[in-house]
């Protein structure tokens, strides 16, 4: 691959991460704490590393509500 494609992913105005192609999927690079669990997991569509993305930052609102 010689063009490096990158793209950003926001789940509910919150900046969640980066996804960069790689051969095989798209690896994520988490931009904060809330989606570490997806840290450089590769996905193979973007759609999916964004489903993840909202899917990770529900689990860390259940786990941090007061």
């Amino acid at each position: 691959m010689s063009a490096s494609h990158a793209f950003a992913i926001e789940v509910h105005g919150r900046s969640a991460g980066i996804v960069v192609a790689e051969r095989g999927g798209f690896m994520f690079f988490a931009a904060e704490r809330a989606f570490q669990a997806l840290e450089r997991r590769v996905f193979k569509q973007v759609a999916h590393a964004e489903r993840a993305a909202r899917q990770a930052l529900a689990e860390h609102d259940r786990r941090h509500r007061h």
